[in-house]
């Protein structure tokens, strides 16, 4: 959950490694301590009770009897670019939902835009719709910087294609739920406020305001005698003020001034104009907002991060029991993880798309990125994704029985793996991810298909949607490959001979290096031939493995040659070593 003026854009899971003892005091009731998966309870069984934490969360839930539906809420603020790391408050909840709805419950997931808050600082990049990420220079900048301090739903959108720069947002928001298959309704802020759906909780709170403040001042200093839960928009320049001169709660209007609005090291102007608005004409200031959607929503369950966990949990809690009388949902801290050991950042442009990552890996790989413990701290790197899916891969495996493990871990595959994909087939096949890459270097999907089978990858009684969804991978596989320039990024000379010229103790060395390949299939042997061959017949090591690259790729470099030659199938590499082919 990001509010208006929190800086929430890390996304990830909660400190678990801390005590209990060592925990910052939150100032809540243990009944509504946020780190709901710490294991403090250890000496009694929790920890090894709950194979998968979403269980532990489901169990929490139901201890509270809710009604039908559960209500499960994740929500940000559109300050920026929507990316992975938001993905976690709709993925984690997921999760949670598909527990209680293997249950027998019958579960709503949601989650909220709060398009209604004004926008601070204009964001370095931005999203299309397709997902394609942007310089502020390459679209409408005029159509954001001209409008800071008025509503995400009040300013163009600056790509043109939505009504509003907040519903633009929303689009994008939906679309991360929709990539992987998450039923979810998204709920518009604005559309609340404009609805009058939220019109008595304003009335209840501006009629109590001196409650309000009280409890309020316990965590903003700027809460003063004329401070009042609301802020209006003003009719005159569209700017969202915090300067209320007069409430008339019988009458359903808030008299204003559009005052200067302090937004981290800038101030944004207001207007001066004085006027008067009813209800639905502005909003809460977040902290009351928070509180209003639990209440509207009938929220039984919300996962946020870290920060807020310290900061504005504890205020929503105390407002929510002492000035709205509403029970607050189940709360659970996720800790924020890091994009290649770097934060999250949508105003700084570091973030990666989930439309992105799908590009490179199939959604049950990043569904299982998610499911693994989220009060522990992570990185998500892109160069690294070959060990996250050969992760995945060895959790399916250990669930099918193919592999042996331990009792943690297949306690964990038997459990959880159900949750990843679409449907549970034991006919499914994997490519391995490097081999894939591999398999990427050519762009004959038949050569693919009989390498890949030659290797033993596909047998013959492999059926054929197995097989196509089993090379699917190879296209990801080669995107990551060209995404991130590494060892795989290479364009195999499959179909003929690249012209060479080798002197004769070349030849010679190619020669025996090929009956070595045909007798070994270690990498890290056939590695350490090609330095031996080279040494034998006296030729220069670093001339010998251009040679290798030549004939494979036709320049003068390449991935590390042992290795690759092990990857290919034999009779290509021992032809083409041996110049034939």
């Amino acid at each position: 959950m990001s509010s208006e003026g929190d800086a929430n854009e890390a996304g990830g899971t909660a400190a678990a490694d801390e005590s209990a003892d060592d925990r910052p005091d939150h100032g809540v009731p243990p009944e509504h301590d946020p780190y709901v998966l710490r294991e403090s309870d250890a000496d009694e069984g929790v920890g090894d009770r709950y194979v998968f934490w979403a269980d532990r969360v489901a169990d929490e839930i139901e201890t509270g009897e809710p009604d039908e539906p559960i209500v499960i809420k994740g929500g940000i603020s559109p300050s920026g670019i929507p990316h992975l790391g938001n993905a976690n408050e709709i993925v984690l909840g997921y999760f949670v939902a598909e527990v209680l709805r293997e249950r027998g419950r019958e579960v709503q997931q949601v989650f909220t835009t709060d398009d209604r808050d004004p926008l601070r600082k204009l964001p370095r990049k931005l999203a299309d719709l397709d997902g394609e990420i942007v310089d502020l220079g390459d679209v409408n900048a005029g159509a954001l910087g001209k409008n800071l301090g008025r509503p995400y739903t009040d300013i163009p959108d600056p790509f043109g294609c939505c009504d509003s720069y907040g519903e633009h947002f929303s689009t994008l928001i939906a679309g991360i739920a929709e990539q992987l298959d998450v039923p979810m309704d998204v709920v518009s802020n604005t559309d609340l406020y404009e609805r009058g759906e939220l019109d008595d909780t304003v009335a209840d709170l501006l009629a109590d305001a001196d409650r309000a403040r009280e409890v309020l001042s316990e965590y903003q200093d700027k809460v003063d005698e004329d401070y009042y839960p609301f802020n209006p928009i003003c009719e005159d320049c569209g700017k969202i003020t915090e300067t209320v001169t007069g409430v008339d709660v019988e009458a359903g209007t808030v008299s204003y001034r559009c005052t200067d609005m302090e937004a981290g090291d800038r101030t944004i102007e207001g207007c001066g104009h004085e006027g008067e608005v009813g209800f639905g004409g502005g909003k809460l200031p977040w902290r009351f907002e928070w509180v209003a959607q639990w209440d509207h929503l009938g929220v039984d369950f919300e996962p946020f991060g870290k920060d807020h966990a310290e900061g504005s949990w504890p205020s929503g809690v105390d407002v929510a029991l002492n000035v709205m009388d509403v029970e607050p949902p189940v709360p659970m801290v996720y800790e924020w993880f890091t994009l290649d050991g770097q934060p999250f950042s949508s105003s700084e442009g570091n973030v990666v798309l989930v439309s992105d990552v799908l590009e490179l890996i199939e959604p049950e790989v990043l569904r299982y990125f998610f499911a693994t413990d989220p009060s522990k701290a992570q990185d998500f790197s892109i160069e690294r994704l070959d060990q996250l899916v050969n992760e995945f891969d060895r959790l399916e495996r250990v669930y099918f029985g193919e592999i042996d493990a331990d009792d943690a871990e297949a306690a964990f595959a038997e459990r959880v793996y159900p949750f990843l994909v679409e449907e549970v087939d034991e006919e499914r096949v994997r490519i391995p991810y490097s081999f894939a890459a591999v398999l990427g270097m050519t762009d004959d999907p038949e050569l693919r298909e009989e390498i890949a089978r030659r290797e033993g990858h596909i047998d013959e009684d492999t059926p054929e949607w197995a097989v196509e969804e089993a090379l699917a991978r190879v296209e990801r596989a080669r995107e990551w490959a060209r995404r991130t320039d590494n060892a795989y990024n290479y364009d195999l000379k499959r179909d003929e001979l690249p012209a060479v010229d080798f002197d004769e103790n070349v030849e010679t060395a190619l020669d025996e290096l090929a009956d070595f390949v045909e007798a070994h299939d270690d990498p890290d042997e056939i590695q350490g031939e090609i330095f031996e061959t080279a040494r034998r017949h006296d030729v220069d090591v670093g001339d010998f493995f251009a040679a290798g690259y030549r004939l494979f790729f036709d320049q003068e470099d390449g991935p590390k040659l042992g290795p690759f030659l092990a990857k290919l199938d034999e009779e290509f590499v021992l032809a083409r070593l041996r110049r034939e082919r």
